[in-house]
């Protein structure tokens, strides 16, 4: 007998996703010894998340310009022993992510040898356009595992800035407790341990 297809036959379905317990992740450790040994170099765009390197997201011209209002606008409103980092690296629990920004402990001489850890820093921010998913959930889970007091999201696609607070630490779940918006007109407060130092213009660093 002679078949004629019209169509090719269907191939066999791909699995729509890995097992979480399939991944092999890497610790903090290892993600610096492949730094050291030239395997992961600059040019490869990548951050250790949740033990997965993570490829970097393509940063247009508004994300750019709002990362570059940022680091204008925070170091304003700090008190001496503190400043600010844009898009370096912090270790941290199982990441090693590197926000658009963070608040600084002490002097950057300080980490002429080491980078900046969790406990070294009191506020992250993360400029969110195409990223705006990842930086809502691995990110956000990221540095509430790590207790990272304040964690911003500077939404570029709804105009707002979102602060999360009260991290959770380590939990099964790491998030964080409050969550507030602030709008176009509204000011930000900028807390560092635990205290108001000053407050922001929403609108001065959105583009």
């Amino acid at each position: 007998m002679t078949i004629t297809a019209t169509a090719p036959p269907p191939s066999p379905a791909a699995p729509s996703s890995i097992a979480a317990e399939d991944l092999y992740r890497l610790s903090v450790e290892q993600y610096h010894q492949m730094i050291a040994a030239g395997i992961l170099t600059p040019e490869d765009r990548v951050e250790l998340l949740e033990g997965l390197l993570v490829r970097q997201m393509t940063k247009g011209p508004p994300h750019t310009l709002s990362t570059q209002l940022l680091r204008d606008a925070l170091p304003q409103v700090l008190p001496v022993s503190w400043f600010v980092n844009d898009q370096e690296p912090i270790a941290a629990v199982v990441s090693e992510p590197e926000p658009d920004a963070a608040v600084v402990r002490g002097d950057r001489r300080q980490y002429a040898d080491r980078r900046s850890e969790a406990p070294d820093v009191a506020l992250v921010v993360e400029v969110a356009d195409t990223s705006l998913a990842r930086d809502r959930g691995t990110k956000k889970r990221s540095y509430a595992r790590s207790n990272i007091p304040v964690f911003w999201i500077v939404n570029l696609v709804d105009r707002r800035i979102e602060v999360y607070t009260e991290p959770t630490g380590p939990a099964e779940q790491p998030d964080y407790r409050q969550y507030q918006e602030f709008d176009p007109d509204d000011t930000l407060p900028v807390v560092i341990d635990g205290r108001e130092v000053g407050r922001l213009a929403v609108k001065d660093v959105l583009p």
